[in-house]
């Protein structure tokens, strides 16, 4: 008697499990991991699989049938697209602002500003793609307002998303424009504010507003609205705040 009430048990759990599959813009690659341990919190039977990538590119991916029921963007523009082509069933929300930022794993006088990227001293200055990553936008559109893109852009090494970027950086290149999110993760600690690291003056760029939305696949699947909510919600503000987003 107790096996089959074991086996039951254990049939009544496994039905329960779901998984969600979503899309994530590579900047939010750290805050997702803690998002996850706090959604799970309420939803211990729910296995979120994240599938990281430049917008563009996941954007690309979700057009051509990747069955993802939510997308969190580093843009309002490609959650948009979506929705224009009836793939998303939600409005784009903001979930969170981004910001940019100066990485170098050599020290640096920031006091220069955008003018830092013109010093004989860097020759490589690695930028997400602007043509797939929303943040590789706002990093050309920083230093052409900034008025150095002209004499600069020979340097740039291109990344495909913005988690390359970092990489790129720290190994290959002599500066690079960044999230700054990107350097609230433990493995980033080494890099010190003010030294290897800088905000750029958000004067220069347009706000990176980052959108949300559940699309097609995940329509009939309460899981996704959940996680969506939660992604909106005070309790997930108080993360994205942590990693050096803003959040209204």
């Amino acid at each position: 008697m107790k096996k089959i009430v074991l086996s039951i048990a254990i049939i009544a759990t496994s039905l329960a499990a779901q998984t969600i599959n979503i899309a994530v813009a590579a900047n939010v690659s750290y805050a997702i991991e803690e998002l996850k341990t706090e959604f799970k919190k309420n939803h211990p039977n729910t296995d979120i699989q994240v599938t990281l990538g430049s917008s563009g590119k996941l954007t690309a991916q979700i057009k051509n049938g990747a069955p993802y029921g939510l997308f969190m963007s580093a843009n309002m523009k490609y959650p948009q697209s979506l929705y224009d082509d009836k793939i998303a069933v939600t409005k784009p929300v903001v979930y969170a602002e981004g910001a940019l930022a100066y990485l170098s794993n050599k020290e640096q006088d920031f006091s220069k500003g955008i003018e830092i990227v013109k010093s004989d001293k860097i020759s490589k200055i690695a930028v997400a793609n602007p043509k797939t990553a929303p943040y590789g936008i706002a990093a050309i559109e920083a230093m052409k307002n900034g008025g150095v893109y002209e004499s600069v852009k020979d340097k740039f090494v291109f990344a495909e998303s913005i988690s390359q970027t970092v990489a790129y950086t720290v190994t290959a290149a002599d500066i690079g424009l960044i999230a700054k999110s990107s350097l609230y993760s433990d493995k980033m600690s080494m890099y010190k504010e003010g030294i290897n690291w800088a905000e750029v003056d958000s004067k220069l760029y347009t706000p990176i507003e980052q959108g949300i939305v559940i699309l097609k696949y995940g329509k009939n699947n309460s899981e996704y609205r959940d996680f969506y909510d939660f992604v909106l919600s005070d309790k997930a503000k108080k993360i994205f705040k942590s990693y050096g987003y803003i959040t209204k």
